[in-house]
Order: C-alpha cells, then sequence, then structure tokens
C-alpha cells in the first residue's frame, strides 16, 4: 500500500475513533422520544421546503444525525425528524413499514404531499425497500443514502447471527427483491460512498447500480463509515441533493454518468 494511502487511512481511522468516542457521549439522548413539529397554518406552507426524515443505522439512534441535522436547519429545512426504528426490529421489512406509517403521520401533519429521507447505513436500505416495495416512491421526492450496502457487505462475519445482518449480506433475499425490476418508480436516489468506509466491504457495494432507478452516486474521499453524516463536506452534498431537481455538484468533478467525485 502507497504511503499517501497508508496515511489517508490512519487519519480517517482517527477521525473515526473520535466521531466514536463524541457519538457515545450522545448515545444516550438519542434514545429520548423526539419532540415533533406542530402543524403549520395553511398559509406557510412552502411547497418546495419538504419536510426531511432522518432514518438511523444497525444498533444506532437518531443521535448520530445531530450535526446533519442542525446544518438542515441552518440553511432553510425547517421540518426535519428522525425516526427511531426498535432496536429489536429483526426483519428490515418490518422497519420499512414503520417508516411508512411515519411517512403518512408527517405528511398529514405537515400538509406535504412529499417528503426527502437521509438514510444512514442501514437506515439507507430500509427506506429504499420503503420506496421500491412499498409504494413509498408516490410519497418520498428524494432519498439521500449514506454509506448504505445496496449491494451488501461482506464486513464482520461472525455477526451473521443476528437476522438484520444477514439481510445486509450479498446475496440476501431482500437485496435480491431490491435488484428485481422497478418499473416507473419516482424517487430520485443520491448515494454517498467513501473510498475509506471500512463497514461497507467492498466500498463500492455502497454504490446503486440499477437500471429503473434515477441514481446520482457521490464517491466521498478521505472519511470513514461513521463521518458520513457528520462531516461538513458531505452535509453540504445531502443539502444540495435535497434542493436540486436534477445531479448533485456540490463544487466536484464529475467522474462519468450519475457520479461526483467529492474530496
Amino acid at each position: 500500500m502507497e504511503l499517501a494511502k497508508v496515511t489517508a487511512l490512519m487519519k480517517a481511522t482517527a477521525l473515526e475513533v473520535a466521531i466514536l468516542t463524541g457519538h457515545l457521549v450522545l448515545y444516550p439522548s438519542g434514545m429520548i422520544a423526539e419532540r415533533l413539529s406542530p402543524a403549520p397554518p395553511p398559509t406557510t406552507i412552502a411547497p418546495g421546503n419538504r419536510p426531511v426524515i432522518l432514518l438511523h443505522g444497525f444498533v444506532d439512534n437518531r443521535s448520530v444525525f445531530v450535526m446533519l441535522r442542525r446544518s438542515l436547519l441552518r440553511n432553510g429545512r425547517d421540518r426535519v425528524e428522525s425516526l427511531n426504528y426498535s432496536p429489536l426490529t429483526c426483519d428490515l421489512r418490518a422497519a420499512a413499514e414503520v417508516l411508512g406509517r411515519r411517512v403518512d403521520e408527517v405528511r398529514a401533519r405537515t400538509g406535504h404531499a412529499e417528503v426527502d429521507i437521509v438514510g444512514h447505513s442501514l437506515g439507507g436500505l430500509i427506506a429504499r425497500y420503503y420506496v421500491q416495495r412499498l409504494g413509498g416512491d408516490s410519497r418520498v421526492r428524494t432519498l439521500v443514502t449514506l454509506g448504505t450496502p445496496h449491494a451488501g457487505t461482506t464486513v464482520a462475519p461472525l455477526a451473521d447471527a443476528h437476522p438484520l445482518v444477514r439481510q445486509m449480506r450479498p446475496g440476501s433475499e431482500v437485496l435480491r427483491e431490491l435488484a428485481g425490476p422497478a418499473p416507473g418508480c419516482r424517487t430520485r436516489f443520491v448515494s454517498f460512498w467513501s473510498d475509506l468506509d471500512q463497514v461497507m466491504v467492498p466500498v463500492e457495494t455502497a454504490r446503486i447500480d440499477h437500471p429503473d432507478l434515477l441514481v446520482h452516486n457521490v464517491r466521498v474521499s478521505g472519511i470513514g463509515h461513521l463521518a458520513l453524516p457528520v462531516h461538513p463536506t458531505v452535509a453540504a452534498g445531502v443539502r444540495e441533493a435535497l434542493d436540486a431537481g436534477g445531479p448533485v455538484a456540490v463544487g466536484a468533478r464529475t467522474e462519468g454518468s450519475g457520479t461526483t467525485s467529492v474530496a
């Protein structure tokens, strides 16, 4: 391995450790039920300012989105909510059904016909299942995924005892369902994947490659899995993804059709 790659990996690992330490401090606060936004007066509903739902990953909670949530609120997204699915959940499909009920509740409470969703890791896969398999594409305008194993990850083979981990393995029944035809799917997908993500094995598994989906993949350099919902450059990319009607630019060079790279 080249010295530059080793140095980059060491920096990314040190950042991951620092983020993990901070996240462990915040984790208990993320277990407390979130105070929901009140319904706005009908005249205040802005059609383009859709509510954003944040969905955490495996054995995590909404505290992982403290920085991203703050970034969204400071930049015009006035309705940002999180969903904590049960830590006892053993089926990704069941979590997707819970997400569907939350989406409908948010739509009814805010008066918006559509929402946007940002999912980290497993959260992105749950949201994708809802969109593709449960009719969520009629309710979700844009789905942003951060380090999500769209093609399955082979990391930590001893963790296969947990049903959710098995569903994130390459070739699982859930992933085969998502790889199937999805004609007419209306949701825009933006997938952020990192070249130093040690949880996504291989790292390219966090890309979405599906002929029926409107997808834009964004390659992030130099950070790991836990940094994706925290890093300011990624937060800027997420904001742009939610606001844009087309591909995400994020001030970066284009690598190919539907792909962007950011440092």
